[in-house]
């Protein structure tokens, strides 16, 4: 993949010199971060962001010639997350090529070429046929029984707010306007603080549940006139 400034990539940290942080970007070399791009104010000890070995997650900053420039801190949660999910599937999915095929990095290229490892492996599950167009016949069936053995898990999306009233009815009113909020888990955390939860097959689809009701809760706190405020991630 050919990057470009803003993309958010998956790196590894091969080494910090001085004031940078030297990593490798999966499939596309090497990059840079500044001490200033790894978090915002002051950093006492850069290993609790950073040290060799650990992944992050990057945006691109700049690009030239001779390197590449990337930024830690300005990296959201969200895209954070999406970035580790899709990692994780393609990781799922090489283990299970190099279990059960010959050439598994071969075909994992040629995978990668034409689907997302999420989408190939939920088309794969409900088309069967489409493992035809990538894996040599005789090494279908070692692949499909892997193939029917994993099972996907559930990705969470938690998002706290924080919910008050000076109303004399303020409980009842808090209570009344949660209630009709439904798909979503509710939890009271103390302090006029609740926690928002849902579960979905992907962050995204989990995301959206979590972000729809918020915004449903938002705009009838509003009508009733409470306080209301939610965690900015």
């Amino acid at each position: 993949m050919e990057l470009k400034e803003d993309d958010i990539v998956m790196c590894t940290v091969k080494k910090i010199e001085g004031t940078v942080v030297f990593v490798d970007i999966e499939e596309n070399g090497g990059g840079s971060i500044v001490f200033s791009e790894i978090a915002a104010g002051r950093i006492r000890n850069i290993r609790d962001y950073v040290s060799p070995g650990k992944k992050i997650v990057c945006k691109v900053l700049k690009i030239s010639k001779d390197r590449i420039e990337l930024s830690l801190r300005r990296v959201t949660a969200k895209e954070k997350e999406e970035i580790k999910e899709k990692y994780e599937k393609e990781r799922n999915l090489l283990s299970m090529l190099k279990a059960s095929l010959k050439k598994p990095e071969e075909i994992f290229k040629k995978i990668k070429e034409k689907y997302g490892a999420r989408e190939f492996l939920e088309e794969a599950r409900s088309d069967p046929s489409l493992l035809e167009k990538v894996i040599p016949k005789s090494e279908i069936e070692a692949f499909s029984k892997i193939l029917a053995e994993k099972k996907e898990k559930e990705k969470i999306v938690k998002k706290t707010i924080t919910l008050k009233s000076f109303s004399s009815s303020g409980i009842k009113e808090i209570k009344e306007l949660l209630q009709i909020v439904k798909g979503v888990e509710m939890s009271y955390l103390g302090s006029s603080k609740f926690m928002i939860a849902a579960k979905a097959k992907d962050f995204k689809e989990a995301n959206i549940q979590v972000q729809n009701a918020i915004e449903k809760i938002r705009n009838n706190a509003r009508e009733k006139k409470l306080i209301f405020e939610a965690e900015e991630k």
